[in-house]
């Protein structure tokens, strides 16, 4: 068995204070302590949560979890189902006109992104962000030419909850 210490620093009470507020101070002027034995600490957090996969990797994209889209002269919605979604993709082209993302539900439109095209020059806009679709909203993309095109590829990473959603 191992002995026990108690540590008296200032510094460190007041940041467990700052921390944990619940455990009130410094009390008896030992908030901590610390041992000779040693103790593991094992993080079950993921597999708490129903996951077994790292979040970071919960994000990546496979063949079965990406849509792919591309709009010319046209409206297309690209989303339409509830949850968190990763959209990226390009808008290219030669020609006077426009292509834009955005968010609509069916009555009113926001603008997610646009971009303007020139006809004296050929431009490629990149492009990778988040949405959040709760019930009723839609994802659409626009394209006001036959020489300018968007090209979307959409993934689902987590549901209206916010649980993650393996690739």
């Amino acid at each position: 068995m191992g002995q026990e210490f108690f540590i008296n620093s200032q510094i460190l009470q007041d940041k467990i204070s700052d921390l944990l507020p619940s455990q009130g101070g410094a009390g008896a002027g030992f908030d901590l302590s610390a041992s000779t034995q040693i103790i593991p600490i094992i993080d079950l957090t993921e597999s708490a949560e129903g996951s077994t996969v790292r979040q970071d990797l919960q994000t990546s994209l496979s063949f079965s979890s990406i849509t792919s889209n591309s709009t010319s002269n046209a409206t297309d919605t690209i989303i339409s189902n509830t949850g968190y979604y990763r959209l990226f993709g390009s808008m290219h082209g030669d020609g006077g006109g426009s292509t834009s993302i955005q968010a609509t539900d069916g009555v009113s439109t926001k603008v997610l992104l646009i971009n303007y095209f020139s006809t004296a020059l050929r431009d490629n806009i990149q492009f990778d962000f988040k949405v959040f679709l709760p019930a009723g909203i839609s994802i659409t993309q626009t394209s006001t030419s036959g020489s300018i095109f968007i090209t979307t590829a959409t993934r689902q990473i987590a549901d209206i909850d916010g649980n993650l959603i393996n690739p």
